[in-house]
């Protein structure tokens, strides 16, 4: 197999990664015109699924909802591989190597391998119940969990962790949230939404720490019964879910020698430093529109654009125009959606009353939009996602009344 290969028609692609950016690529290509040879390998055993309810639903919603019916693949002549993962690649002969000992030659390879919890490094961190959150295989264990009423410590104060917290309290189960850092979504939300949003958990029954230091987990029989702080405080628990972040899976792009630091690198066009071999989803650090240096962002919808991408890289079509980075997460009643990226903003202005529940943050600096935090509307985040998009330079003092749409807030 030599990069002679001009025509899709005869062209191998090779997508290492079952989850949603290589499910949904597959997908695109698929509906791009591509007619090539595509075969997917997945380390889980389930065909691609969507993720959020994983955290957002794991009680009550239907846990496997896969991207496409598994019937798609066959009808669509792509050979999926579950179970198996790849564990070296040889760019200079164009192959793969899976855990079978099989290699795999192509003409194109995009990396989709996704992120790993970070593992918490403290004695008892091995005992049984303490628990990640990543896969469809964790989410039953996490159900079942929840479903036999036992009291939860929830480790990290991201948005997974406040999302399952709510689950878990809206069905009446004891939650503790243990954080760090001295508020939650410290490294992700502005400091205001972590406040309205600690505030509404806590009024919900919901115990939070922060600044709070663990050094231990202990345990009975092997199992999980508490979290131990560094204040010699214990917090008693039945399940212990680990939520401090994800590392990229960025171990065979490092061993292939692409160009990495802290996920693979790579372009508007989902391009890695090899020709022949892209990267998307939560392994990449990837330009923004408007933002310094390159970012590695994990959601859904970054995931897609990056699909979309290398769609059009591989199929050599024109690429869309870059989004502006967004994502969503559902705690108790609220719908929140998040849009640009959250970092120290001089300006922000409250649009609503945080105690409605209807609500949006808009954060600004020089007279434009940077982010918007929303919660239960919709209108506010659509508008000041196309503020963001487009640039306009916006009057504050107008954007704090609701009365005044957002469009008239825009300086002509």
């Amino acid at each position: 197999m030599t990069q002679q290969r001009v025509s899709s028609d005869d062209r191998r692609v090779v997508v290492v990664g079952g989850g949603h950016a290589g499910g949904t690529l597959v997908g695109m290509l698929r509906q791009a015109g591509f007619a090539g040879e595509i075969v997917m390998f997945g380390q889980e055993t389930d065909f691609p699924y969507h993720r959020p309810p994983l955290s957002k639903k794991f009680i009550d919603g239907d846990l496997e909802q896969w991207l496409r019916a598994p019937e798609f693949y066959r009808e669509q002549n792509i050979s999926v591989r579950l179970g198996e993962s790849i564990e070296s690649i040889d760019p200079a002969a164009y192959r793969v190597y899976s855990s079978s000992a099989q290699a795999t030659e192509y003409d194109l390879l995009v990396l989709a391998t996704g992120a790993e919890p970070r593992r918490l490094p403290v004695p008892g961190a091995d005992l049984a119940g303490v628990l990640a959150l990543r896969t469809l295989a964790d989410a039953r264990l996490l159900r079942e969990a929840v479903v036999s009423r036992g009291r939860i410590a929830i480790i990290g104060g991201g948005y997974v962790g406040l999302e399952v917290a709510a689950v878990a309290r809206a069905n009446g189960v004891d939650v503790t949230i243990i954080e760090r850092e001295d508020r939650v979504l410290a490294r992700v939300a502005s400091s205001r939404l972590s406040e309205i949003l600690a505030a509404y958990h806590r009024e919900r029954g919901t115990k939070i720490l922060t600044g709070a230091q663990i050094v231990g987990l202990s345990g009975d029989d092997g199992h999980v019964r508490g979290v131990l702080l560094g204040d010699g405080t214990q917090v008693p628990c039945d399940i212990a879910l680990v939520g401090i972040g994800a590392v990229p899976r960025d171990g065979l792009a490092v061993a292939a020698g692409l160009a990495c630091e802290q996920g693979i690198l790579v372009d508007h066009r989902a391009r890695t430093s090899d020709p022949a071999i892209f990267a998307i989803g939560d392994v990449t650090r990837r330009p923004l529109a408007g933002v310094d240096g390159l970012q590695r962002l994990e959601s859904i919808p970054s995931a897609v654009e990056q699909a979309r991408q290398a769609t059009a890289s591989i199929v050599g079509a024109a690429s869309a125009p870059a989004e502006v980075p967004w994502f969503w997460s559902d705690q108790f009643d609220l719908k929140l959606k998040i849009a640009g990226v959250v970092s120290t903003p001089p300006g922000t202005v409250l649009r609503g009353d945080p105690a409605s529940g209807r609500f949006a943050l808009f954060h600004h600096m020089d007279g434009k939009i940077m982010a918007v935090e929303s919660a239960n509307s919709p209108g506010e985040f659509m508008a000041g996602k196309k503020l963001i998009a487009g640039g306009e330079r916006i009057d504050p003092r107008r954007l704090t009344d609701p009365a005044v749409s957002l469009r008239d807030t825009v300086i002509k």
